[in-house]
């Protein structure tokens, strides 16, 4: 049997007190996402997800609470020299804002608060979509969900633990 390799990823849902959420925009797609992404070699999930909303937006967070553990089971071609991208296990945290600036990044190019009704309007992915949906639905229970993004969306499994 081969190892199993995964990509470990958290995100944050960052809200403010007007109870509205921080979206940023991607460099290399356009698109409006929650900031998160992978962690780094030594660094655990609440770090990881810290340094990625700094990084993507110029605010510093304090993480409240997890909300959801998503797997993308699907396996798909890489780019950059990477043949295949793995499973990806991603984590979403509620963060808070506690300082900083709304800037933008190497892989941002706008940051902003978006009303919690709005953030659907402007959040296409089906994947993020449905984490968001996690997110408004929490009830202090984890959401567990596993899908797959390509070729198309698939939600496969979810689940409440």
């Amino acid at each position: 049997m081969q190892m199993p390799v995964h990509i470990v990823a958290a995100g944050g849902f960052v809200e403010n007190v007007k109870d509205e959420i921080l979206l940023v925009k991607t460099r290399r797609d356009g698109q409006w996402v929650f900031p998160g992404g992978q962690v780094e070699v030594g660094e655990n999930l609440i770090e990881g997800v810290i340094r990625e909303v700094k990084e993507e937006s110029g605010i510093d967070v304090k993480v409240s609470h997890l909300i959801g553990v998503f797997s993308n089971t699907a396996t798909y071609e890489g780019h950059s020299g990477v043949k295949i991208v793995p499973t990806k296990v991603m984590f979403d945290f509620v963060c808070e804002p506690v300082g900083g600036e709304l800037t933008t990044s190497d892989e941002t190019s706008e940051s902003r608060w978006v009303s919690k009704g709005e953030v659907l309007n402007m959040v296409s992915a089906p994947a993020l979509r449905t984490r968001y949906q996690a997110y408004l639905d929490y009830n202090g229970s984890v959401h567990y969900m596993d899908y797959i993004t390509k070729p198309q969306f698939e939600l496969k499994f979810k689940r409440n633990i």
